[in-house]
């Protein structure tokens, strides 16, 4: 039983780490709006069936609409525009890397909005890992060895991540969890629908069913949108935020292998050793954080 937490933790990271590789996938045959916008529809199909069944519906106070409408504006609407557009032009694992980094903006914008005090190793975790990350993706002679394009999405994937984490602070001891990201979904899905009818509709209709692509999308909404943020859920329960979120430290290792076996992306020493950087100053940032409100509410912006 004390094992069921950190198995299903595990499980879900690699869902998640698996969700940069399937997008890639999908991402041979469909725009990332229609690969969001039907990977949406999907999960909020699966969780409202979870929520009808564990009848876990519950109704959102009108003070509350508000926020509800800003959670899902930063997540799912800002995140996954930054991320599947970002992904379109860097590999999956420079991906994953980049997203990692949403646990260390979470540490100062904590400290800004909620003036969470942390230890002086978790302030030195936060610059090891800006360190790494600057490794990563640059080159040997200093110039980044990646679209800047791509970056920048992937960096409004992060800043989106954390307004999302900032937000969900208010609704976090208010509502069920499962219950947050099945409403955040589904005003998601409001959000995206105009976008996907005015630009990739026709394109949709035209490609039709290309079955290793959509099977890929199908993977994401089940596993990366549904299982794993209920597996998650089912281990915070148990364990806490604060120690259930630094697993999320372990994606972008699993996300490196499964691209190499999967679909091929390649690593230099480079890369490794940034990574690793990334990875060790992650863990840092996160060691003996005090617990507070503001440490007991981060998603690791992947709830979507």
């Amino acid at each position: 039983m004390k094992g069921r937490p950190y198995a299903a933790l595990v499980l879900s990271m690699i869902f998640w780490s698996f969700s940069f590789v399937w997008f890639k996938i999908a991402n041979r045959h469909y725009d990332p709006i229609t690969i969001v916008f039907i990977r949406l529809c999907i999960a909020s199909l699966l969780l409202s069936g979870y929520l009808w069944i564990t009848h876990g519906f519950t109704g959102v106070r009108k003070a509350d609409r508000k926020y509800f409408l800003l959670l899902a504006f930063f997540e799912p609407f800002l995140y996954f525009l930054g991320e599947s557009f970002g992904l379109t032009y860097v590999s999956s694992t420079v991906g994953s890397v980049i997203i990692s980094t949403i646990p260390i903006f979470a540490v100062i914008f904590a400290w800004i909005i909620y003036r969470e005090k942390l230890r002086p190793v978790n302030y030195l975790g936060v610059l090891i890992s800006f360190a790494g990350v600057m490794i990563f993706i640059t080159s040997s002679g200093g110039g980044v060895a990646m679209s800047m394009k791509g970056l920048a999405l992937l960096l409004l994937a992060v800043i989106a991540a954390v307004g999302y984490n900032m937000i969900l602070h208010r609704l976090a001891t208010q509502y069920n969890p499962v219950s947050i990201v099945n409403i955040q979904n589904t005003i998601g899905i409001i959000l995206f629908l105009p976008l996907f009818l005015i630009f990739d509709l026709r394109k949709l209709l035209s490609t039709g069913i290309v079955a290793e692509s959509f099977g890929s999308i199908v993977l994401l909404a089940i596993f990366a949108s549904s299982g794993a943020f209920v597996l998650f859920a089912y281990s915070v329960r148990h364990l806490g935020i604060s120690r259930a979120n630094v697993f999320s430290n372990l994606i972008p290792v699993f996300t490196a292998l499964f691209a190499f076996l999967i679909i091929g992306d390649r690593l230099t020493l480079r890369n490794g050793v940034g990574m690793m950087i990334v990875i060790a100053g992650l863990f840092l940032s996160q060691a003996q954080r005090r617990k507070s409100s503001a440490t007991e509410v981060d998603l690791a912006g992947r709830s979507a």
